[in-house]
Formats: structure tokens, C-alpha cells, sequence
């Protein structure tokens, strides 16, 4: 399997946190995200990837540079803005092979087994997107699917504060994903591409995972987080 990170945000919600460093270089009990994830891909025997870098992507060379801990980064650095959908479409020209590439959004964090996700993959299929649990998800989207964990649509935020399974950030798409990019680069994934997939199912997990994009989030991460 192929792996992008996307890395390239403006990191607003977390100001001056973020100032000067992205934050996938963000220090969660001793390691960044970035290691974090890199580890997780390791041990499903991903040691190339792409990073889909864009503000900031100086400072994350200059830090990471060519490779970390056995694995080699390919820096696919956007000239634009391109959005969530647009930085994947990037990424993906970036690769030589057809195989399903595993998407990681660059501020989350998860205890899943990746293995396993990548399992449930349908080869004919869109792909699978992680379903994560959450506690209370009044400010995020949810997810809408079938017995068959076949996606059906994407809710958005209804400020119920009840548990929900919510777009995880991770995902593992197959060729196909490419038949739904817009002509266009800047575009997003969640609101230009996964409206027009037919045949995306969901990893559902309620295994620990956490977005640490806001102050809060980054902070319980920081006192709490453990594999």
C-alpha cells in the first residue's frame, strides 16, 4: 500500500501554537504526530510516504528532512492552496503504482489496529473510511451508514451532544478515487468528492482517537495519550 500525510493546513483554530511550526511537528508525550503515525505505518510495512506539505513546509524539512526512523518522505508541496481534496490529488501524482493508498490526516491520533482496517477493505470498492467513536459529537459531522457499514451519507453538525461515529481522518482508497476529483486542484474532500462516492464503507472503531487541531484537544493530549 501507498501512504500520504496531509500536512499542509493553515492550523487556524490553534493560533499561535502553530505559529511557527505544523502541526504534525506537534510533541504528544515525547514523540510528534508525525511519529506517531510513521510508527503505525511501519507496522503494517509502509516505509515510504508522502507528505503533502504545504504552509510551513520549510520548517518540516528542515526537521524531518528525507527520513525518519526508517522511513523515506516524498514532499509533495503545494504551490496553492488546494484544500483537503486537492492536497490528496497532489499526492497521489506522486506515486508510481496503482496499489490503495492510506490517507492520514496530520493532526489525529488513534489506537486503531491499521491491519485490521486495511482488511475490510473491498478491492472493488471505493475505499474505507475510519468511523471513529466519540463521547459527544455536537461539533463534528457524523456518519450515516447501513448494516452493511456501506456509507450513505455525510451529516453535518447538529450540536446534539450525544456519541456519534464521526469521520476519523484516515482513510484507505482505491484507484478509483481519482474518477470523483473535479477538474479543478483547490477542492475539498469532504464536501466536493465524498458526496459523489457510491461505494465508500465504514471502518466503524471505538478504539481511543482524538483531533488535537484545537488548544483543548492538544492539551488532554499532551496529560493523556497512550498506545
Amino acid at each position: 500500500m501507498n501512504a500520504i500525510i496531509l500536512c499542509g493546513g493553515l492550523s487556524t483554530r490553534l493560533g499561535e501554537i502553530t505559529k511557527t511550526i505544523p502541526k504534525v511537528l506537534l510533541e504528544i508525550k515525547g514523540k510528534t504526530v508525525l511519529e506517531w503515525q510513521t510508527e503505525k505505518l511501519k507496522k503494517i510495512g509502509i516505509t515510504e510516504v508522502v507528505l503533502a506539505a504545504g504552509h510551513l513546509n520549510e520548517e518540516l524539512f528542515d526537521k524531518v528532512g528525507l527520513h525518519l526512523d526508517g522511513v523515506t518522505f516524498t514532499y509533495a508541496i503545494e504551490q496553492e492552496r488546494l484544500g483537503t481534496g486537492g492536497a490528496i490529488k497532489h499526492g497521489l501524482s506522486y506515486l508510481g503504482n496503482s496499489e490503495p493508498t492510506i490517507i492520514l490526516n496530520g493532526d489525529i491520533l488513534t489506537t486503531i489496529d491499521l491491519a485490521d482496517m486495511a482488511a475490510h477493505l473491498k478491492v472493488d470498492s471505493d475505499g474505507v473510511i475510519l468511523g471513529a467513536k466519540v463521547d459527544d459529537a455536537a461539533t463534528y459531522g457524523t456518519l450515516d451508514y447501513n448494516e452493511a457499514r456501506k456509507l450513505i451519507q455525510f451529516k453535518e453538525k447538529e450540536g446534539l451532544h450525544e456519541p456519534g461515529y464521526i469521520n476519523g481522518g484516515m482513510y484507505i482508497f482505491t484507484e478509483q478515487i481519482k474518477k470523483y476529483f473535479p477538474d479543478e486542484n483547490n477542492f475539498s474532500i469532504e464536501y466536493d468528492v465524498f458526496p459523489k462516492m457510491t461505494d465508500l464503507y465504514v471502518y466503524e472503531s471505538n478504539l481511543p482517537w482524538i483531533d488535537i487541531g484545537v488548544p483543548e484537544r492538544l492539551a488532554w493530549a499532551r496529560e493523556h495519550w497512550s498506545e
